[in-house]
């Protein structure tokens, strides 16, 4: 790792001042673009946890217990459960399928798994952008001393 780090420092000691800063600019933005799909893995993992927890909570119910149905965030409305066997599993774009509790379960947990196995992948390559923007960055300081330098001299 450190020679694949010092041979891009390397490259960009011999790039320009402008192509310096359009190297940082765009490693920056990534990083924030990275930063932003990371979140979102988060927030969707979470949302994903809160819904095996749900069917995990609803499989340990009795059949004919009174609850309350969310039909949005905020909204509830008094329901009788029925079938605690079935459930109906959001599989994006307002597509919904049946499924068995232990189905919808495994689908809510390989769901989990595959967000875990991405975020862990993008945080790697975060890092690595990262760095390349710090590289950046300190070169880019270095050769504008520079240039102060020699131009006060």
């Amino acid at each position: 790792m450190a020679s694949s780090s010092s041979s891009a420092r390397g490259e960009m000691e011999k790039m320009g001042i402008d192509q310096l800063k359009a190297l940082k600019e765009q490693a920056d933005l990534e990083v924030n673009l990275l930063q932003d799909s990371l979140n979102n893995i988060r927030t969707a993992n979470a949302r994903l946890e809160s819904a095996a927890g749900a069917l995990n909570d609803l499989s340990l119910r009795p059949q004919g217990k009174k609850m309350l149905v969310p039909l949005t965030a905020s909204l509830y409305v008094p329901g009788t459960l029925d079938e605690a066997d079935k459930v109906l599993v959001d599989i994006g774009t307002g597509y919904f399928i049946e499924k068995t509790m232990d189905d919808g379960k495994d689908y809510c947990q390989r769901k989990i798994n595959l967000l875990k196995s991405n975020y862990e992948q993008l945080f790697e390559v975060l890092a690595k952008k990262k760095s390349v923007a710090d590289e950046a960055g300190m070169v880019l300081q270095s050769k504008v001393r520079q240039l102060q330098a020699a131009t006060t001299s």
